[in-house]
């Protein structure tokens, strides 16, 4: 028997917000956190804009110390860890930390770490190299730092899917409760790359936009979309088994029902062309969760902004839902925070509770113009009402796919 997994605490680090609730409260204000980069300078740069995290400090959500041993990274993660785990109302002292668990991925770790030491190892030579270079780099120690700071001494994992990895890690902390390998996990994404060779390398791909205007960078599904912005920040939601969150009474917020996956084995970084391998996550969650397509009425997308991206998830959705595809109410949180790369699947998951338990889809900031073939309803506008269900979407570079299905958690329907 698989067991329920319930969400019971949330935590953010964005760029519209530095927790939940005002990270919630500007989404519904439809603000954006696209501005000029201020981390280094552009000048050469095709790209000139980013969702950068303003007004973070580090020592304001953990010991001082600790902060200076960690990279930005790491520090996103902690700091969201830390909000989820308070707002879940969970007493380590109470638990066994053995049945309590870390699921913590980020994509790429600290470029920060590596531009910083590899200068100096040009220019000093090897011997000044900081001996704390590879621990502070490398991307498990997210999950690891959680770990260390929270005293959560079950399963910790850092799975790293690219731009799924955020949806990834909470699925396989989904997996974990389910069948019985522990009972309560903090699980998200975070992530820092706002960096000189973070954004050479996507511009050099030809990923991120161009557009110098805020208003108008960021345009997933719009035909005048041009690349997505490089966001930041992080998200750690605590899943936990539901007899164990009733238990302890804990506050329920939603629950996960669903989680599919799937790979293109297509190519590097465009999704296959019909859309065949999302779709099958997409449906893979769905029969997961025990339910039909028809079932479903909104889809957070992945909704980069790229032209690939925008076109083939469509395609996907399509394939998925067939004729129904029509009814669905799709939109896309990277309008206003960018693309947060392996936090943006977490963040986005975050996104889809809130949306459910206050009734609330937000509208994709700056959509106007529809572009021919894609011509589902990407949310022009917020809409209300009682949703039972959010699928939320993720697709990485090297064609991996996932998926995950949350319900609305309704007490009376046990």
């Amino acid at each position: 028997m698989k067991r329920r997994v319930v969400v019971t605490g949330m935590g953010a680090i964005t760029p519209i917000g530095l927790n939940v609730e005002e990270f919630w409260q500007s989404v519904k204000e439809g603000r954006i956190g696209f501005a000029p980069i201020t981390r280094f300078d552009t000048l050469e740069y095709k790209c000139h804009i980013a969702a950068e995290v303003k007004g973070f400090e580090g020592k304001n959500f953990m010991d001082f110390k600790a902060a200076k041993r960690m990279e930005l990274f790491s520090q996103y993660a902690v700091a969201a860890a830390k909000e989820a785990l308070s707002d879940s109302g969970i007493d380590m002292e109470k638990e066994d930390p053995y049945r309590v668990g870390c699921a913590i991925g980020s994509g790429i770790g600290s470029l920060q770490a590596m531009e910083r030491e590899h200068k100096k190892l040009l220019e000093k030579g090897p011997n000044r190299v900081n001996p704390l270079l590879v621990p502070m780099m490398i991307c498990n120690m997210a999950a690891g730092n959680v770990s260390i700071q929270f005293g959560l001494k079950g399963k910790s994992i850092n799975s790293v899917t690219a731009c799924a990895t955020g949806t990834n890690t909470i699925g396989e902390a989904f997996r974990a409760i389910q069948y019985g390998e522990a009972d309560v996990m903090a699980a998200g994404g975070t992530e820092s790359s706002i960096t000189p060779i973070g954004i050479a390398g996507f511009t050099a791909l030809t990923a991120l936009s161009p557009v110098d205007d805020p208003e108008k960078c960021s345009l997933p599904f719009d035909k005048n979309r041009s690349g997505f912005v490089m966001g930041e920040g992080a998200a750690v939601v605590i899943l936990e088994e539901l007899t164990h969150a009733k238990a302890r009474g804990a506050r329920i917020y939603a629950e996960v029902v669903g989680y599919g996956c799937s790979s293109d084995a297509y190519h590097i970084t465009s999704p296959e062309e019909s859309g065949a391998g999302a779709a099958r996550a997409m449906t893979n969650a769905v029969e997961d969760a025990g339910l039909k397509t028809e079932d479903i009425c909104y889809i957070n997308a992945h909704g980069t902004g790229t032209h690939h991206n925008d076109l083939f998830e469509t395609r996907a959705i399509k394939l998925a839902f067939g004729s129904h595809a029509k009814n669905l109410k799709i939109n896309s949180t990277k309008s206003m925070i960018g693309h947060l790369l392996g936090a943006a699947g977490a963040i986005e998951f975050v996104t889809c509770v809130k949306e459910l338990t206050e009734g609330y889809l937000h509208k994709t900031v700056g959509y106007t113009t529809q572009d021919e073939e894609m011509d589902l309803d990407y949310c022009k506008e917020a809409v209300t009402g009682d949703f039972s269900y959010a699928l939320s979407n993720s697709l990485g570079f090297g064609g991996h796919n996932a998926s995950l299905l949350v319900a609305k958690y309704r007490e009376n329907e046990e």
